[in-house]
C-alpha cells in the first residue's frame, strides 16, 4: 500500500472556505467590514448572494462574479435518514465524484456533524467499505464546510464535529487545519476546539506535526488490535508505522497537550473478541492516558467479518475496565442507512478511477 497522496488540490476556492482576510482581498475598493459581512453570511451557509441582504447591490455583483453565481460548489445527491434520527447526505463535489457525511444525534440531543475529507481513502483497512473504494483525491476546504453547511441546513444547530468520514484527514492536514479554523472562529461558527476531533488510522506524521503545530482539537487513533500481525493485515498503516512507532507518536503527542487520546478498537467477533485481544489492547495501552472507545464492527456487504454479540461487547469491556482503562462503549448510530462506523461509501460506485 502506498501513502503517497497526489492532492489534486484546485486553487479555486468557493466562499465556505474562505477567511475574512481572503475575502477582503476579493473587494479591495470596499471598506472591511464588507469582508466582515460577507463572512458573517458565508458562515451561516445562504445558499445565494441575493440573501445578503446588508450588502449594497455592486458589492452582492462582485461577489456573485467571482463565484460565476454560486455559492456552493457541491450539491446534495441523496438523503438518507435512519429511524435511529440519523441522517446521512450524499454529496456530489465539483468534478463528478461523490463522499458522505454523516448527522449523530444522541439521546441527549447533542448533534455531531461527521466530515469526510477525502474521496475515497488510501488506507485499505480491510473492514472498511471505504478502504475498499480506493483513492482519488483530497477534499479542499470549502468541499468539507459544505458538508456541514449542509446538515446544519437540514437539523439545525451542530455542537460536534468529527473528521471520521471517508479518508484520512491527517493525510489532508491542510485543508483540514483550514475547515477547523473556520468552524471554530468565533466571528463564524465558533464550535469550541474541545468539541472537535481528528480521527486517525495511525499516521504518525501527521500526530507529530499536529501536536508541533495544531489546532489543539481532540485526537482520535483507530487502534482496533495490540496484535502487530493482525494490525497490519487488518490496517496496512501498521507496516509503515507499527505499534512501537505509533505509541511513541502518542507519547510525543500526549507530553505535548496533556490531552486524554481516544483509542477507537472496533471489535469483529471472529478475529479480536477474545480475552487475549483484550488483556494484549490493555498492556499496550499503558502508559498512555486514554479512553477506548469500543465500536461494534457494523455489517458490510461482500465482508465475511461477524459482529460481536452484546455478551461479547460486555466481556471485552469489562476485562479493559479491571486493569483501570476508562471504556465507553459506542452504539451503531446509522445503521439503517450504512452511515456506522466503516460503512460510509456503501451507496457510492464499488470502486474509484
Amino acid at each position: 500500500m502506498s501513502m503517497s497522496v497526489n492532492p489534486q488540490e484546485e486553487t479555486f476556492v468557493f466562499p465556505s472556505g474562505l477567511s475574512i482576510e481572503e475575502l477582503a482581498a476579493l473587494l479591495p475598493d470596499q471598506p472591511a467590514y464588507r469582508a466582515r459581512q460577507a463572512y458573517a453570511w458565508f458562515s451561516r451557509g445562504i445558499a445565494d448572494f441575493a440573501s445578503m441582504t446588508n450588502l449594497p447591490r455592486p458589492v452582492r455583483d462582485t461577489l456573485s462574479a467571482r463565484f460565476h453565481g454560486k455559492v456552493r460548489s457541491s450539491s446534495v445527491a441523496r438523503e438518507m435518514e435512519d429511524p435511529d434520527g440519523s441522517l446521512k447526505l450524499q454529496i456530489r463535489l465539483r468534478d463528478g465524484s461523490a463522499v458522505e457525511c454523516v448527522l449523530l444525534e444522541d439521546i441527549e440531543g447533542r448533534k455531531t456533524a461527521c466530515l469526510s475529507s477525502q474521496v475515497g481513502c488510501p488506507m485499505g483497512c480491510a473492514f472498511c467499505k471505504t478502504g475498499s473504494l480506493g483513492f482519488l483525491r483530497n477534499l479542499g476546504a470549502d468541499e468539507i464546510m459544505e458538508q456541514f453547511h449542509f446538515l446544519r441546513e437540514r437539523r439545525g444547530a451542530i455542537s460536534n464535529v468529527v473528521f471520521m468520514g471517508m479518508g484520512e484527514p491527517m493525510l489532508n492536514l491542510p485543508a483540514v487545519r483550514k475547515a477547523i479554523a473556520l468552524l471554530s472562529d468565533p466571528e463564524g461558527i465558533g464550535i469550541s476546539l474541545r468539541k472537535i476531533t481528528i480521527s486517525t488510522s495511525g499516521v504518525v506524521p501527521g500526530i507529530l506535526d499536529l501536536a508541533e503545530k495544531g489546532p489543539y482539537v481532540r485526537l482520535a487513533v483507530s487502534l482496533t488490535t495490540a496484535d502487530p500481525a493482525l494490525r497490519s493485515e487488518l490496517m496496512p498503516v501498521n507496516r509503515k508505522w507499527p505499534l512501537d512507532t505509533l505509541k511513541q507518536a502518542l507519547l510525543s503527542y500526549q507530553q505535548r497537550t496533556n490531552d486524554r487520546i481516544t483509542l477507537e478498537a472496533v471489535i469483529i467477533g471472529n478475529v479480536n473478541a477474545s480475552d487475549a485481544d483484550a488483556l494484549a489492547l490493555a498492556s499496550w495501552i499503558a502508559p498512555l492516558k486514554v479512553q477506548v472507545n469500543l465500536i461494534a464492527w457494523n455489517p458490510v456487504e461482500g465482508m465475511e467479518y461477524q459482529t460481536p454479540s452484546p455478551a461479547q461487547m460486555r466481556h471485552f469491556r469489562e476485562l479493559l475496565e479491571s486493569r483501570g482503562i476508562v471504556v465507553v462503549q459506542r452504539m451503531s448510530r446509522g445503521r439503517g442507512v450504512m452511515g456506522a462506523c466503516g460503512q460510509l461509501g456503501d451507496t457510492l460506485q464499488t470502486s474509484l478511477p
